[in-house]
């Protein structure tokens, strides 16, 4: 397993960005919207909603890909340790 190399500082500028980006673009587009205050007002809670359980969710995904690659590691290692102990000459 190879390891990952780490993002470089223009990829993360890029990210951080580009959100910034989308979210100014929704506040403004709900706030030019032509409806009543109400309605902009739950568009916005929901965008909040929206945005907070997308980062939750990621994070849960690469958490548990995390923790995979982990048991995956270890049951590797396991596995190879029996092969060794059982044929001694050949690994």
């Amino acid at each position: 397993m190879t390891p990952q190399m780490p993002h470089t500082a223009a990829w993360k500028t890029f990210t951080l960005v580009s959100f910034a980006a989308a979210a100014a673009m929704l506040t403004i587009g709900i706030f030019f919207l032509p409806a009543d205050i109400w309605i902009k007002g739950y568009l916005a809670m929901a965008a909040l909603f929206l945005t907070g359980t997308t980062f939750t969710l990621a994070k849960t995904l690469r958490d548990e890909h995390e923790a995979n690659r982990l048991i995956n590691k270890i049951e590797d290692a396991a596995a190879e340790r029996v092969l060794r102990e059982a044929v001694p000459g050949r690994l």
